[in-house]
């Protein structure tokens, strides 16, 4: 089984991004199991606080990871299922890339 992607390929550019969120404002949908369509990337930017990354895809080991604005972002794999978990107070948006067309 392959582990999920800790980086992003050097073709990609950022072409959205989400409003910033916090605890009170996090979609339920990201909490929930979700992945992004095919070709795009997504990396979540904690701007403050804490946030749990959790790769559940059966096509990847299972992994997670506590974001914070000291790490690293999480990195998303297109098509790859995963969801986030609120640990507290966070601050946080999400960044999609892609490959340029």
């Amino acid at each position: 089984m392959t582990k999920p992607a800790d980086s992003f390929p050097n073709d990609v550019v950022a072409y959205r991004r989400t409003p910033e969120f916090d605890e009170t404002t996090t979609p339920a949908g990201l909490l929930g199991e979700h992945n992004t369509k095919a070709g795009v990337w997504g990396r979540i930017q904690v701007m403050a606080g804490a946030l749990l990354y959790r790769v559940t895809d059966p096509r990847r080991e299972a992994a997670e990871r506590l974001l914070t604005p000291a790490e690293a972002p999480g990195v998303v794999e297109p098509g790859i299922v995963h969801h986030v978990t609120l640990t507290g107070p966070v601050r946080f948006y999400v960044e999609f890339l892609k490959a340029p067309d």
